[in-house]
């Protein structure tokens, strides 16, 4: 996630930066930092982020999950954490996921899948799926 994601994240969460720090559990200055580019957005934030985007738009429930969009063979879904804790809308947001043919373990790799995949650009505006986290 780079400044602008996290700043155009942070309005859409109708937050301030001192609200979002709060929420955050981090300090203004840190919000401030990341939202200059001072700092680099580190993946537990952008997670959180994600995550109270995801849910402030209520999108969590009403969408279909991703084993069927991604057409996921029964063997697939049953080694796969989002087909376990029946999580199809939140499958970006868990790592080991069964994506591709293969699970996937590293947050940056991850991201650079989820962000082409139908599943995250249905939950999240166009600018986070042009931008690869690295």
């Amino acid at each position: 996630m780079n400044n602008q994601e996290f700043s155009s994240f942070r309005q859409k969460l109708q937050k301030t930066q001192k609200q979002m720090a709060e929420l955050l559990g981090t300090s203004l200055k840190t919000v401030q930092s990341f939202e200059q580019g001072w700092r680099k957005v580190p993946v537990y934030v952008e997670r959180q982020m994600l995550f109270l985007l995801n849910m402030k738009k209520g999108k969590a429930n009403d969408a279909r999950p991703c084993w069927d969009i991604q057409n996921c063979s029964v063997q697939a879904r049953q080694g796969c954490p989002a087909w376990e804790f029946n999580a199809g809308n939140l499958c970006w947001f868990i790592n080991g996921t069964i994506c591709l043919g293969k699970p996937q373990n590293s947050w940056s790799h991850k991201m650079k899948v989820c962000r082409k995949c139908e599943v995250f650009t249905k939950n999240f505006c166009t600018i986070a799926s042009r931008r690869i986290s690295k």
